[in-house]
């Protein structure tokens, strides 16, 4: 839907197979992340099976994989990247962390090495979305916010393999548990603690005259 918005605002108003064109634009989209991490059978055979021992698991080199059921709408955006016909790119995902991610995933793993521009808007209105392509910013200016969201995205990863892995094979059975998750249950586990064993105390009131 954000996509046709701004496909619209610029004229490119043609639906095609996974994209929009016109007045000289294609316009594509994200279905959020079509890139994830890869998991970790996938740096090891035998990582494929949860074992204490082999934790924990570290990897030296990073690797990545489509996000699964997402695979067509990557196909469409990689063959985008790559048309003869394509001099430049903007990426146009949610002004924030996240979508900077989503973007970079996709033009690093296609291998794209054309130039590319931010969108930062935070409004669908036709004008917000004309004014924000009047001032394009340079892409790479946003290098930083791109290796903090792939700072956290490994974060997530390494927290979430290891300790899930560790607590499930410790206890017997699946425990999941999360770099955000489980301080999260912990903040909550604590509030219903405290709740559930109320006491009640006496307590005074000073009052000067």
């Amino acid at each position: 839907s954000v996509a046709k918005n701004v496909a619209l605002a610029l004229g490119a108003a043609e639906q095609k197979d996974g994209y929009l064109s016109g007045d000289g634009l294609l316009v594509s989209w994200c279905i959020g992340h079509l890139i994830s991490m890869a998991d970790a059978g996938s740096y090891d055979e035998r990582y494929k099976k949860w074992r204490y021992e082999d934790l924990p698991i570290l990897p030296q080199t990073w690797k990545y994989a489509p996000t699964p059921g997402k695979e067509k709408q990557l196909a469409v955006l990689k063959e985008l990247l790559h048309r003869s016909d394509v001099s430049e790119v903007v990426n146009g995902c949610d002004a924030g962390r996240e979508g900077e991610l989503i973007f970079r995933f996709v033009y690093e793993q296609a291998g794209c090495t054309k130039p590319f521009s931010r969108l930062w808007i935070s409004s669908m209105e036709e004008s917000a979305i004309r004014e924000g392509f009047s001032n394009l910013k340079d892409g790479r200016s946003y290098d930083n916010l791109y290796q903090s969201a792939l700072c956290r995205a490994k974060a997530d990863w390494l927290i979430g393999i290891n300790a899930t892995r560790l607590f499930s094979c410790l206890y017997g059975k699946t425990l999941n548990v999360g770099r955000v998750q489980t301080p999260t249950l912990k903040m909550l586990t604590d509030r219903d603690a405290a709740i559930s064993h109320f006491q009640k105390e006496k307590y005074y009131h000073v009052r000067l005259d």
